[in-house]
């Protein structure tokens, strides 16, 4: 699978956004997840993206934006421009499979606080959440919710059919959103707005690489 990463600059508001472009310094105005043009930075690895992801900008009246760096802890209360790494498909994309999806459900220990994910090749992966980073992490292309109850987690849970069916057409559905956005770290939709396996499946298989 071929995919690069843009960094789009964003308002808080949503109405505006900015695309960091070749030489890494000025930033061309553009509709947000946009395709990517030829002037635009290309980053080809997470962590490249990973390292501007999240950053706080600022008007300057001469140089237009410019980045002052990851915010603190508190500076997301703030309204104001933020960075946020773009995906973008070059080829493709791969469709979840909802065997691996229950092999790896199947394998988690319950009592740990695991957080189920799709990364950005449609594997289901899960990281324990007491020990490693979930924001800004760029493997993570669909989230699910942190469960750690044998009701949800290891070999008993994938016993009840219906609580599988309704995390695989969620992830489904947060994969179609990610496909579509080029967002990372989606959430997973609710319940009540899930659609068919079918649907979903004849979505996903509709996207097409830019």
């Amino acid at each position: 699978m071929k995919r690069a990463f843009s960094i789009d600059a964003l308002e808080a508001s949503g109405k505006h956004a900015w695309r960091l472009q070749n030489d890494m310094q000025h930033w061309r105005s553009c509709t947000y997840a946009e395709a990517l043009s030829e002037s635009d930075a290309k980053l080809d690895t997470p962590e490249e993206a990973e390292k501007l992801n999240g950053c706080r900008m600022q008007r300057d009246k001469d140089l237009g934006l410019v980045m002052r760096g990851k915010p603190g802890p508190f500076d997301f209360l703030v309204r104001g421009i933020y960075t946020h790494a773009v995906q973008h498909r070059l080829s493709a994309p791969p469709v979840p499979e909802l065997d691996q999806m229950l092999g790896t459900i199947a394998e988690l220990t319950p009592g740990t606080p695991w957080l189920l994910y799709l990364n950005a090749v449609a594997q289901f992966c899960a990281l324990d959440s007491s020990r490693e980073r979930i924001i800004g992490n760029l493997d993570i292309a669909v989230r699910g919710e942190i469960a750690s109850s044998a009701a949800y987690v290891g070999s008993q849970a994938i016993l009840d059919e219906a609580l599988m069916d309704r995390t695989w057409r969620q992830f489904l559905g947060g994969w179609l959103d990610h496909l579509q956005s080029g967002n990372m770290a989606i959430f997973v939709p609710d319940v009540e707005k899930l659609k068919s396996e079918a649907d979903y499946l004849a979505l996903i298989q509709k996207q097409q690489p830019e």
